[in-house]
């Protein structure tokens, strides 16, 4: 699982039939201090994501096992919504404080 934040949204309106229905959303990864980094991806939100929020996704083939996007042709999926982060006994990250 990785950390990232959602930054927008991809909309598609053609594309292969077993992805009609599914959320697309870009999420830049996070780096070791929770800021954001590292690529830009587009994920299937299988939680109800919105912008701004920090989600953990799965990429490969880890990323087809949620009930959202099992046998799907998907390389990511947001599969949680984070609330908070603790790191050697400090928050880093509290949804809560804004």
């Amino acid at each position: 699982m990785l950390l990232g934040k959602v930054i927008g949204t991809v909309v598609a309106t053609r594309k292969e039939p077993e992805l009609n229905g599914l959320r697309l959303l870009l999420v830049r990864e996070l780096d070791s201090a929770y800021l954001p980094a590292g690529k830009i991806i587009v994920a299937i939100d299988a939680v109800g994501a919105g912008d701004g929020e920090i989600v953990l996704f799965a990429a490969g083939s880890s990323a087809r096992l949620t009930s959202v996007t099992k046998d799907r042709p998907v390389d990511h999926v947001i599969m949680a919504i984070v609330d908070s982060v603790q790191a050697d006994g400090e928050t880093v990250y509290d949804k809560s404080a804004g």
